[in-house]
């Protein structure tokens, strides 16, 4: 399949996707923040200064995937009918996994909003705790699985630690 957002001539266009039949498509992505023992600590703990780090960070993944047309320029507006973030802890690791699973009955995907969703949530985080530590690493934002849409389903090939989502 070759790439759509080019036309003729090579330039840069948005998807014509006026002829394309809606369905429901969903979308999963992941990612995961690696941190200190001192920032792990005060997140299960809810001692950061901020506040409630996750419950910010989901809410701003949520803003995020909403937001995604503004942010990449040639995704189309999607009127969002679902998008859930949630975070795994991960003591042995001292890192948080995020996942967020948006759905839409539309004519196009959701994977952006998805990704888009865990990057800001994870950013959120960081923002969140950066006076406590500064090296703080995101790391292995990908897509998990998609639904729905003309190019069909699609699972990556690691196994999802998160039960939850495994179902969606």
């Amino acid at each position: 399949m070759g790439l759509t957002h080019f036309d003729e001539n090579g330039k840069a266009v948005m998807v014509d996707v006026t002829e394309k039949a809606d369905t429901v498509r969903t979308a999963t992505a992941t990612g995961r923040i690696v941190v200190n023992k001192e920032v792990y600590d005060a997140i299960c703990g809810g001692t950061v200064g901020k506040g409630d780090v996750l419950g910010v960070a989901a809410t701003a993944g949520i803003m995020g995937a909403k937001r995604t047309a503004e942010l990449i320029p040639m995704c189309h507006i999607l009127p969002i009918t679902k998008c859930r973030v949630t975070f795994d802890m991960l003591p042995g690791e001292y890192a948080i996994q995020c996942y967020c699973t948006v759905r839409v009955t539309g004519k196009t995907g959701v994977e952006m909003e998805a990704l888009t969703g865990v990057s800001t949530a994870l950013l959120t985080v960081y923002d969140m705790c950066k006076a406590l530590d500064k090296s703080m690493e995101i790391k292995e934002i990908y897509l998990c699985r998609k639904t729905g849409g003309k190019s069909g389903d699609y699972c990556h090939e690691k196994k999802m630690e998160n039960s939850d989502y495994n179902a969606e």
